[in-house]
């Protein structure tokens, strides 16, 4: 490692010459001052790593030495020295930007060990991430070679996910390199679990399968709701697990929080995926259950397949016997300007039972990606897009309208109808033109597609999906692969390679984030 160069304004310099030669023996060459104002025309003639500064300094005090040299060097970093503890002077260092703090007498170690934080940390980190996730790697090589149940594999989800923002927030392109072809391993294998055991699931009782989309009402919201206590129930459409990860520390500071996973209901895809959150039915059921509501729709069209959720979610509490007075209020917001407008008339929502919420701009940003070339190049990637969401949420009404109901004694959950995967192999499909326009599931007649990207299935009901005809197969894309027709091939796989698209089987897109949190203000 190159020598760090590190000034030192103390005016008692001489009596810290053995920390100087501690330091010079770890490879720090050290330029010592005995005031401020040296201090700062050495940092006007020269390039520092770092400065240390005493607090207390006769003359030019450190706190002003502290202001000049931020005016010339934003950047530099610094570790104040102060023989005072005052709660005050430490806030007012720490409002200046210094780096780390310091009480004297210190000792050689302390000085090492802060400059070392400062100036090693992210290779430290990167080392001891690096060893963390060898080991990680190979306990998720010989999960991957064994037989996995369902929570385990909700577990390796939330974990792979994990990995990923840690990872990404290193930028050490090996280990995500490496990570990557795990992930596209493990998809590869939940691709196959998923194949054997969702037919089954569909046939068993809740103790045998694990949750999943129809039951979160059932299992989350309905005994709250018995409890007494008033809720707000917010969907977030097309919320990734790393995207909850990325904005969970933000609420942690207001909120006790318990986050339990579960899987999206196939395929992927808002109006199965969502209607079956607040029918409480599998996509198969909805069409029998409700067919004044489903005959409304026009499944082929542009009209909004997801209109009817607010009489879905009321019969569904009605058939729980748990349909709360005054009766519980819905709303669909799906741009900024609605947001805040709901934020203005929160009160309207203060002592009711029940409040439910979607909210669509994580889905907007993932359609809009495909089209918009400003948009490709604010997310080239999984870890722009959670940047994304996070700026997107910490800067919306959402966290705010949240702060607000909590502090009112709301209990908040919180979850998402589907994620997204970052689909990279098109994969050549053949068959009915008028199949469902989706690029990771289709449903129509005589789909042919190469089972090494895809599942086919040609009787739907037996994974709970309903066809539009009888004669109706569904596919469903497998790992990171997406539909395209075989003409101009070439032109559409270019045009959506590297897109985050949903509607198949990946863990990004099955395993999901669930949510209650309780204010702590």
């Amino acid at each position: 490692m190159a020598t760090r160069k590190i000034l030192w304004a103390d005016d008692e310099i001489e009596l810290l010459k053995p920390h100087i030669i501690f330091l010079q023996d770890r490879d720090f060459e050290v330029t010592a001052v005995t005031n401020g104002r040296d201090a700062i025309r050495a940092v006007m003639q020269d390039r520092f790593d770092a400065l240390l500064l005493d607090e207390q300094m006769a003359g030019l005090d450190g706190i002003a030495t502290l202001q000049r040299v931020k005016q010339i060097r934003p950047g530099l970093p610094v570790i104040m020295i102060t023989k005072s503890e005052e709660e005050s002077l430490m806030e007012e260092a720490i409002g200046r930007r210094i780096d780390d703090y310091l009480t004297k007498p210190v000792n050689p170690s302390q000085i090492l060990s802060a400059l070392k934080r400062l100036l090693e940390g992210r290779e430290i980190n990167q080392q001891r991430l690096a060893q963390d996730y060898v080991a990680e790697f190979n306990r998720t090589g010989e999960e991957l070679d064994g037989e996995m149940d369902w929570d385990e594999w909700l577990d390796l989800g939330v974990r792979m996910n994990r990995w990923a923002i840690e990872i990404a927030a290193q930028r050490d392109s090996s280990l995500m390199e490496l990570f990557d072809q795990q992930l596209g391993s493990a998809n590869h294998t939940f691709g196959r679990y998923i194949e054997r055991m969702y037919p089954r699931w569909m046939k068993m009782e809740r103790d045998d399968r694990p949750p999943m989309s129809h039951d979160i009402v059932r299992e989350w919201i309905a005994p709250l709701i018995k409890k007494g206590e008033p809720v707000l129930f917010l969907v977030l459409d097309c919320l990734r697990y790393d995207h909850w990860m990325a904005v969970e520390p933000m609420l942690r500071e207001h909120f006790d929080i318990e986050t339990d996973s579960y899987f999206s209901l196939l395929p992927t895809s808002t109006p199965y995926a969502r209607n079956s959150i607040f029918s409480g039915l599998l996509p198969k059921d909805y069409p029998k259950v409700h067919p004044d509501l489903y005959n409304k729709l026009e499944w082929d069209g542009d009209v909004n397949v997801n209109r009817f959720e607010r009489q879905l979610l009321d019969r569904q509490l009605e058939k729980l016997r748990i349909f709360p007075t005054p009766e519980p209020k819905y709303a669909k917001v799906l741009d900024h300007d609605e947001s805040k407008r709901i934020l203005r008339k929160t009160s309207d929502y203060f002592d009711l039972p029940l409040v439910s919420m979607v909210f669509n701009f994580v889905d907007i940003v993932a359609h809009h990606r495909s089209t918009e070339e400003v948009i490709q190049t604010l997310i080239p990637d999984e870890a722009a897009y959670r940047s994304i969401v996070k700026s997107w949420f910490e800067h919306s009404p959402l966290l705010e309208l949240m702060r607000t109901m909590g502090q009112r004694g709301v209990t908040i959950v919180i979850t998402s109808d589907h994620g997204s995967k970052r689909a990279r192999n098109a994969a050549k499909v053949l068959g009915d033109r008028n199949a469902t326009p989706s690029l990771r599931y289709k449903i129509g007649r005589n789909l042919k597609v190469d089972n090494r990207h895809a599942v086919r299935i040609n009787q739907p009901e037996t994974w709970g999906v309903g066809p539009t005809s009888i004669n109706d197969n569904l596919i469903l894309a497998k790992g990171d692969s997406y539909f395209v027709y075989p003409t101009d091939f070439n032109t559409y796989a270019e045009k959506f390679r590297d897109n985050f698209l949903h509607g198949g089987i990946s863990l990004e897109e099955m395993v999901l984030p669930l949510a209650v949190l309780r204010s702590r203000e």
